[in-house]
C-alpha cells in the first residue's frame, strides 16, 4: 500500500537524517562533477521534421553553405552626425580596421565587406546591402560554423574586441545577431535568488519560525542543484532549448517549495499532538506525501505529452524539466524528512499560536485560530450564495480569457529587449538605416536539378513580391545544384506581415516561378522557422489538450470515485489557464501594463509558450485540486453531509493552499522582470494562472459549484463502481493518505481498528 510505503520512507528518513542529507550532498556533488566533466551547452534549435524551413536547411547543408551556420553583425556609424562612409575618409579607414580586427578572431569564416564594396562605388555598397542608402551605417555580417562548434567564448571574444575598438576608434560601434542569442544569459541567474527570498518571507510568515522556514528552501536548492545539473548532463547528450534551464529552475523551485510546505504544515500538526519528531515525520509524510505524488506525477506526465506535438527541441526541453519536477517530488519525500529530523521539535516550540500542543486530542482539519474562522465564514458565506458566486466568478474570468482568441505566436527578437543592451542598439541602428526587414532576412534555398533559366526566374520573381524589399545576389554551388538567395522582407521579424510573405512566396510566387519542372524551392531563415513552429504547434495543440484532460479526468475519476468532480476540474482548470493566456495577450501584444515588467515594446507570444504553459499549469493545478479535493472527501465520508464538507474541507486547506500559491506566484513573477521577453512571459504566464486557481477558483467557483451540485458530486454510476479499481477514496479512507475518521496508524505500518467518531452537525461551526 502506498499509504504505508510512504510512512516507513518518511520515518526511516527521519529516524536516519544524516545519512539522507550525506546522500543527497554526495549526489549533488557527484552531478555538478558530472555537469562539468560531461555536460554541453544548451542549444536554440528551432526546427522539426518535415517543415519548409528544416528542408530549406538541408539544402544548403548539402551544397556546404555556410548560411547554415551562425551569424553575428557588427553595425557602426560614425560618432561624428554629419560624417558619413561615403565622403569620410577616417571613417572609411577605421570601417576597415574594424573588418580586419573581426575577422581574425577564432572560428570566424568569413566577414562582410562594406568598406570594399565602398572602394568599388557607392552603388555597389548600397545595392548589396552592407551600407545604408545615406551612408550613416555599415553592417559587417560575420559568419561562424554551426553552434556545435562554437561556445561562450567566442561570444566573449567578440565583445571583447568591441570593447577594445571602441576606444580607438572614430565609430559608435554595436553588436547583435545569432551568436547573442545563442550565448547570452539575460536572466543571469536572478530570478532564482529573488523567488528564494520572496519565498522565505512567505515561509517565515506563515510559520513564524526561521527553522521551519529555512527547511523548505534549503531543500529546494540542494534539489534544484541536482536538477539543473542533470540538464546540463543531459545537454551534453543530445541537443537542449536554451529555454530548458530557465524554466527548469522556475518550475523545480515553486514546486518544490510547494509540496515541502504540504509536508511541513502536516508535520508541525503531528508535533502539535505530541507525537515524536520521527513518527510526525512519517505520518506526515503518508498523508501529504501522496498528494505530492500524484500532483508531480501529474505534471511529469503533462509536461512529457508535449511529444505528441512532434517537435524534437519542445519534448527534450520537456524531458529536462520533467526531470527536475521528478527529483523535487524524490526530495520532499526523502531529504525534507531528514532535514525535519535534524530540526527535531523546535520548529513546534518556535511556531505560531495556530498550532497548539494538544496531547491526545485529535484535531479536527477545519482551520486554525481565527484565520481558520476567517476561512470558515468566508466558504459559508459564497455556500449561502452560490448562483450570484458562481456566476460572476464564471464571467469574471470568461472576460480574461477572450482576449486569448487574438493570440499570435512568434518569437521577440532583439527588438524587444532594453534599450541597455547592445543587440537592441544595433538592431534600431539596422532598422533606421536599412529597413525593418534586415533584422530579419529570409533564406531561399533552390535545388535547380539541372533546370535552365529557372534562377533567373526564381529571383525575377521573389523580388517582385510586395512584402520583399531587396533581394542579394544569388550563390550557386554548381556541383550541388544549389542556390541560396538572401531575401529581406519589407517588414519586421516579429511583423504578422512578414509571415504572411513567406506563405505566399511557398505557395504562390516559387511555385508559379518554379513551373513543373524538376526544380524545388524552399523558404527558411530565422522569421520562417519561427511560422513554421508556432503553425505544428497550432495544428497539433487540439490533441495534445485532448489528451492532458483524458488523462487527467481518468486519474480524477479513480483517486475520487465521481464523475463530476473531475469533470468540474478539468473546466474550472481550463477557465484559469484561458485567464492566463488572455493576460499575455493583453500585456505582451497590446501592450497593458507592458511598462510595469520593463517591456519596452509589443511582441508576438512564444510560439511554444501556449502549449508548455499548458502541461505546466495543468499539471501544477493538480496540487491544489487533489490537496483540497482530498480533505472535503474526507469530510464527506466523516459526516455524510456535503455542505459540512464542503466548509470543513475547504477552509481546513485555505491556509495551506494560499500560502502555497503565494509561494508560487513569487518564484514565478520575479522571472517577469528578467530582460529576456520570452523569461517575461513564462513568469507572468505562471503566476497570473496560480494567483487566479488559487483565489477565484478554490476559493469561490469550487465551494459554489460544489453547492450547487449537492450530493451529486460524488455520483458514480454502479457499474463503473464495479469496473474501477478501489483507491484509498473507495476503500474509507482519505485520498491524501488518512483515514477518513482522521486516525492514523501509530507507526504507519498497519490498518486502524476502533470506532468512528460521531457524526457532526453541520449547522454547528467546526472545533479548532
Amino acid at each position: 500500500m502506498l499509504t504505508q510505503a510512504l510512512s516507513r520512507l518518511g520515518g526511516g528518513c527521519a529516524r536516519h537524517p544524516w545519512r539522507v542529507i550525506g546522500a543527497w550532498v554526495l549526489a549533488a556533488a557527484l552531478a555538478v562533477g558530472a555537469a562539468v566533466a560531461l555536460g554541453g551547452r544548451t542549444v536554440d534549435s528551432m526546427t522539426a521534421p518535415g517543415l519548409d524551413s528544416q528542408r530549406a536547411e538541408e539544402l544548403l547543408a548539402r551544397a556546404g553553405s555556410d548560411a547554415g551556420g551562425m551569424t553575428a553583425q557588427v553595425v557602426v556609424t560614425p560618432l561624428d552626425g554629419s560624417a558619413t562612409f561615403l565622403d569620410d575618409g577616417p571613417a572609411l579607414a577605421a570601417l576597415a580596421r574594424l573588418q580586419d580586427e573581426v575577422g581574425s578572431l577564432p572560428h570566424v569564416l568569413g566577414t562582410g565587406d562594406p568598406a570594399g564594396a565602398l572602394a568599388r562605388g557607392r552603388d555597389v555598397a548600397v545595392s548589396g546591402g552592407s551600407v545604408s542608402p545615406d551612408g550613416r551605417v555599415a553592417v559587417v555580417r560575420v559568419q561562424y560554423p554551426d553552434q556545435s562548434e562554437l561556445s561562450v567564448d567566442d561570444l566573449h571574444a567578440l565583445v571583447a574586441a568591441g570593447e577594445e575598438l571602441r576606444g580607438r576608434l572614430p565609430l559608435r560601434i554595436e553588436m547583435g545577431g545569432d551568436l547573442f542569442f545563442a550565448f547570452s544569459d539575460a536572466a543571469g541567474g536572478t530570478g532564482e535568488i529573488i523567488g528564494l527570498l520572496l519565498a522565505a518571507v512567505i515561509l517565515f510568515l506563515a510559520f513564524g519560525s526561521v527553522v521551519a522556514a529555512a527547511l523548505p528552501i534549503g531543500m529546494a536548492v540542494l534539489g534544484l542543484t541536482v536538477g539543473v545539473s542533470t540538464i546540463t548532463v543531459l545537454a551534453g547528450m543530445t541537443e537542449v532549448s536554451t529555454f530548458a534551464p530557465v524554466l527548469g529552475s522556475m518550475v523545480g523551485l515553486g514546486v518544490g517549495i510547494d509540496y515541502a510546505l504540504f509536508v511541513l504544515a502536516r508535520h508541525r500538526e503531528h508535533l502539535a499532538r505530541g507525537i515524536a519528531v520521527p513518527r510526525a515525520a512519517g505520518r506526515a509524510v503518508a498523508t501529504a506525501g501522496r498528494p505530492v505524488v500524484f500532483a508531480g506525477g501529474t505534471v511529469v506526465l503533462s509536461i512529457l505529452g508535449m511529444a505528441v506535438a512532434g517537435v524534437p527541441f519542445l519534448t527534450v526541453g520537456g524531458i529536462a524539466v520533467s526531470l527536475v519536477v521528478l527529483i523535487m517530488v524524490v526530495a520532499s519525500l526523502t531529504l525534507l524528512p531528514a532535514l525535519l529530523g535534524v530540526a527535531g521539535p523546535r520548529i513546534a516550540r518556535r511556531g505560531s499560536p495556530r498550532f497548539p500542543r494538544r496531547p491526545g486530542l485529535p484535531r479536527r482539519p477545519g482551520g486554525h485560530g481565527a484565520a481558520g474562522r476567517g476561512w470558515q465564514r468566508w466558504i459559508s458565506h459564497v455556500n449561502g450564495h452560490p448562483v450570484p458566486y458562481a456566476v460572476g466568478a464564471t464571467v469574471l474570468l470568461l472576460a480574461a480569457a477572450a482576449p486569448a482568441l487574438w493570440l499570435r505566436v512568434g518569437l521577440p527578437d532583439d527588438g524587444s529587449l532594453p534599450a541597455s543592451r547592445t543587440e537592441r542598439r544595433a538592431y534600431d541602428l539596422v532598422a533606421q538605416g536599412f529597413g525593418p526587414g534586415t533584422n530579419g532576412p529570409l533564406v531561399v534555398a533552390v535545388d535547380l536539378a539541372g533546370s535552365d533559366g529557372v534562377l533567373e526566374r526564381v529571383v525575377r520573381a521573389v523580388g517582385a513580391d510586395p512584402g520583399v524589399a531587396r533581394v542579394a545576389p544569388a550563390r550557386v554551388n554548381r556541383d550541388a545544384q544549389v542556390a541560396s538567395l538572401v531575401v529581406f522582407p519589407t517588414t519586421g521579424p516579429q511583423e504578422e506581415a512578414t509571415t504572411d510573405t513567406v506563405t505566399r512566396l511557398r505557395e504562390r510566387v516559387l511555385p508559379s516561378a518554379l513551373g513543373a519542372g524538376p526544380a524545388r524551392a524552399h523558404v527558411g531563415g530565422a522569421s520562417a522557422k519561427l511560422a513554421d513552429v508556432g503553425q505544428r504547434m497550432q495544428e497539433r495543440l487540439p490533441a495534445f489538450v485532448a489528451a492532458v484532460l483524458g488523462l487527467s479526468f481518468l486519474l480524477l475519476l479513480l483517486v475520487f470515485r465521481s464523475v463530476l468532480v473531475p469533470v468540474k476540474a478539468v473546466l474550472l482548470n481550463l477557465l484559469s489557464i484561458g485567464a492566463s493566456y488572455g493576460v499575455l495577450v493583453m500585456v505582451f501584444q497590446w501592450g497593458w501594463g507592458a511598462e510595469l515588467i520593463g517591456l519596452e515594446s509589443t511582441v508576438p507570444v512564444v510560439s511554444f509558450l501556449p502549449m508548455f504553459l499548458f502541461a505546466i499549469l495543468f499539471g501544477l493545478s493538480m496540487d491544489y485540486e487533489v490537496f483540497l479535493l482530498s480533505r472535503v472527501r474526507e469530510e464527506h465520508l466523516r459526516t455524510g453531509d456535503n455542505a459540512t464538507a464542503i466548509v470543513r474541507g475547504i477552509s481546513g486547506t485555505a491556509r495551506i493552499i494560499t500560502s502555497a500559491a503565494m509561494i508560487m506566484v513569487s518564484v514565478f513573477l520575479s522571472f517577469a522582470f528578467a530582460q529576456d521577453a520570452s523569461s517575461k512571459m513564462f513568469g507572468l504566464g505562471l503566476a497570473t494562472a496560480i494567483l487566479v486557481d488559487a483565489t477565484v477558483v478554490r476559493t469561490v467557483l469550487v465551494p459554489a459549484t460544489m453547492t450547487l451540485l449537492g450530493d451529486a458530486n460524488w455520483w458514480l454510476p454502479r457499474h463503473l463502481d464495479r469496473v474501477l479499481p478501489r483507491t484509498a477514496a473507495g476503500d474509507g479512507s482519505s485520498p491524501d493518505g488518512g483515514r477518513a475518521d482522521g486516525a492514523v496508524p501509530p507507526d504507519g505500518n498497519g490498518p486502524v481498528r476502533g470506532p468512528r467518531p460521531p457524526v457532526a452537525d453541520p449547522r454547528e461551526p467546526a472545533r479548532t
